[in-house]
């Protein structure tokens, strides 16, 4: 911890509207939604104290949500929201929307079963579902991670002109308590400059957004998305790099955990990524050589960096939760899309593991693990017995 920092107690909602009040965002439009609502009520509670000089609107509905975030970002305020599950699903139009527009809102997700039926668990189906929506995809483990990622996030989508989203799994990071290093207003300040794009809807500059434009246009439009996210890529480093050196803290694209000389490694993202540690640690006390690769930027997904931190691995293990009917695991499709084509591959094999928030504890990874490994993987995802 440095001085200009201090330890609280906090749950991963919390800590995400810690850092929405560090980075001094000046219109908050927010629908409450299970599990996300907590994040709202301390906005609020900060709002009231006079402490939060953010426009707080509350809408009827998420879609109304976004539909109001969209147009203030492209005013030249810095916005942030933030939601969960159906919330996510009814925005989605208006996802894509925000990404055309390249307005770089930042939001919340708590990831959380989709209907129906109906129910409240931790899966990451509602945001990986919107993985061609044109927002950079972050995926936290923890309080901390949550805080500190908002803020990169911020300071990513503002250079690249995309929306972010930061996801956090149901209740056990959103509603877990832990110790959380909360940074000063002064270390963010200089962390996260006040947002001032140069294009922007003002009636002095004369721009506008949304005109009908013809094909050829639209293509480049898209290829300019394109490019802006193979530079988050960059920019997404170095701002982890500079949070590293302002705080002590630096998280990276990936994280490898005792994959070196690793046989087989387990590759996830989220909360997941703990459990799946201890499951490490109790194979290396086996005898079995088993590292863990935390996949914690999904959008871009750095294939380069996967390709690097799996080279000479035998066996992968990708535990998904979430589901795609018909494909399975997305993150088992994405990593042997990624590996296509290298020299000597790994074997990939694809667990549906914790998809509607069903417990995955660290033996049942260690079974996963030993059944797996050293067997021809099929092309198909397989649920976790």
């Amino acid at each position: 911890m440095t001085a200009d920092q201090s330890p609280m107690l906090l749950t991963g909602n919390h800590a995400v509207a810690w850092a929405a009040r560090r980075a001094r965002p000046q219109v908050v439009p927010v629908y409450p939604i299970t599990p996300q609502t907590p994040i709202l009520e301390l906005i609020t509670d900060f709002h009231a104290a006079g402490d939060f000089e953010a426009e707080i609107l509350t809408p009827e509905s998420e879609h109304s949500v976004l539909s109001a975030c969209i147009p203030a970002s492209l005013a030249g305020s810095r916005v942030f929201t933030a939601t969960a599950s159906q919330g996510l699903l009814l925005m989605h139009e208006l996802l894509h929307y925000a990404s055309g527009a390249r307005a770089p809102i930042v939001m919340a997700n708590v990831n959380r079963t989709v209907a129906s039926p109906w129910a409240f668990w931790p899966d990451q189906t509602d945001s990986l579902a919107q993985r061609d929506t044109g927002w950079i995809q972050y995926y936290v483990e923890t309080a901390q991670e949550a805080l500190d990622t908002v803020l990169h996030a911020f300071r990513v989508a503002e250079q690249v002109s995309l929306p972010a989203m930061i996801n956090l799994d149901a209740f056990y990071v959103s509603h877990a308590l832990e110790p959380v290093q909360v940074p000063s207003q002064e270390l963010v300040d200089g962390y996260l400059p006040p947002y001032a794009p140069e294009h922007r809807l003002d009636i002095g500059i004369g721009s506008s957004w949304g005109n009908v434009v013809s094909a050829e246009m639209f293509n480049g439009h898209r290829q300019a998305i394109g490019q802006a996210m193979t530079r988050a890529l960059t920019v997404t480093q170095e701002a982890d790099r500079e949070w590293g050196e302002r705080t002590g803290r630096s998280h990276g694209l990936l994280e490898r955990y005792r994959c070196d000389g690793a046989h087989a490694v387990i590759v996830t993202m989220g909360s997941m990524c703990g459990t799946a540690r201890v499951a490490v640690d109790a194979l290396r006390d086996a005898g079995h050589a088993v590292g863990l690769l935390k996949v914690r930027l999904f959008r871009p997904l750095p294939v380069q960096a996967l390709r690097v931190a799996l080279a000479g691995v035998p066996d992968v293990v990708v535990l998904d939760r979430n589901h795609s009917p018909g494909a399975g695991g997305i993150l088992h499709q994405e990593l042997r899309s990624a590996l296509y084509g290298v020299e000597a591959p790994p074997r990939v094999h694809g667990i549906l593991a914790g998809v509607g928030g069903v417990n995955v504890s660290p033996e049942s990874i260690v079974a996963i693990v030993r059944g797996a490994t050293g067997n021809v993987p099929a092309v198909e995802s397989s649920w976790a017995r």
